[in-house]
């Protein structure tokens, strides 16, 4: 092969690459570099360790319910996936249903100034965000709104991520994040002028649990609104392809155990609650929110290609591929979920606190 062959095949493999790579770029805009990829708070020769160590919470399906382990379950799980979350998908850890002539980006801020419309708060008002991730949700919302916005999440990976976005964002005076598990919260009652979660309290091992947490923590006659991860009234238990859907979704997101649509307003109403509104999100005429999985087929390809490839040269530590395969898998399950309906990511629930306590 002559030097100029050589030269032009070189120069055609390096830009299909910079294309690959740069070009077509990640899911969304990152904020995050694939050659950053992490295990979060676990040191690099460590995740593959906890990745084994996640995956073996399911070989023991009792303790799965055991509340005071699935806090270390969920830590875990966040620090193994908040980069490749943030690389490949942005940085709100959560579906919206498709709109018509909006991006993906659009329709994922508008889904959350919903929320922030629904509680009714008003500037200056100090709401809370109950399991804020890296915080996507939480600036949308105070920008929208003006209010002050408390995040609580227990990865502390996410506290830090969090703060460097709030700060570049010009926002860090309106949000505040805290390091903390949202089932025993470091806040004192009646505190806060209203409550949102997103996609979060399907985390805690009892919705009870949490729902009396932020119950406490908000002031009388204030509103909580929540979008829950559901199987809807479409989903049969004796169905073994129902049961694979939703046990994949379960193991690829660090869920104890999905709930019925038909158990959260009864919880709500629980811990003391009135329940102002109720209904599933992704229900027509909203346009499907697992399409934004589908379309990304390529782009998750490409991601898991190029993940592999920085793991055998050592920039990405050992077990990114796995995690990344994992997350792979679980967006299959999510979007067989979706189109059979028997599962939902956005229930959603609006609640009051009431001005008195009710008598017992």
């Amino acid at each position: 092969m002559d030097s100029l062959t050589l030269f032009c095949t070189g120069a055609l493999l390096a830009g299909g690459l910079y294309w690959f790579v740069c070009i077509l770029g990640p899911a969304e805009q990152k904020g995050k570099r694939a050659v950053d990829l992490s295990g979060g708070s676990i040191s690099a020769e460590k995740v593959q360790d906890n990745y084994d160590k996640y995956w073996s919470f399911f070989r023991r399906p009792k303790e799965i319910e055991t509340a005071e382990k699935v806090p270390d379950f969920v830590d875990t799980f966040y620090n193994l996936v908040t980069d490749i979350y943030e690389w490949g998908w942005g940085q709100s850890f959560h579906f919206s249903p498709s709109l018509p002539g909006k991006s993906h980006r659009d329709a994922t801020r508008l889904h959350e100034e919903m929320a922030v419309d629904l509680i009714d708060v008003k500037p200056g008002d100090r709401i809370l965000d109950v399991g804020c991730g890296v915080g996507g949700p939480m600036r949308a919302i105070a920008a929208h709104s003006r209010a002050n916005v408390v995040g609580i999440t227990i990865n502390e990976y996410q506290v830090k991520r969090a703060h460097l976005h709030n700060k570049k964002a010009g926002l860090d005076s309106l949000c505040e994040v805290v390091c903390g598990n949202f089932l025993e919260m470091p806040f004192p009652e009646n505190s806060f002028d209203g409550a949102y979660s997103i996609e979060a309290t399907c985390h805690a091992p009892k919705l009870e649990e949490v729902y009396a947490e932020i119950f406490r923590v908000l002031k009388p006659g204030s509103l909580y609104v929540s979008y829950e991860w559901v199987t809807t009234d479409k989903y049969k238990g004796d169905d073994a392809e129902h049961v694979e859907v939703i046990q994949g979704i379960e193991r690829g997101d660090a869920l104890p155990g999905l709930r019925s649509y038909v158990d959260i307003a009864e919880t709500a109403r629980k811990v003391g609650f009135e329940v102002v509104k109720e209904r599933d999100l992704a229900k027509p005429p909203a346009e499907p929110w697992w399409t934004r999985l589908k379309m990304g087929r390529i782009a998750y390809w490409r991601n898991h290609i190029l993940v592999t490839v920085l793991a055998a040269v050592g920039v990405a530590p050992k077990g990114t591929v796995d995690v990344h395969e994992m997350l792979f898998k679980t967006a299959d399950y999510l979007t067989r979920g979706g189109e059979s309906g028997i599962f939902t990511p956005m229930h959603m629930i609006l609640c009051r606190k009431p001005e008195t306590p009710k008598s017992s």
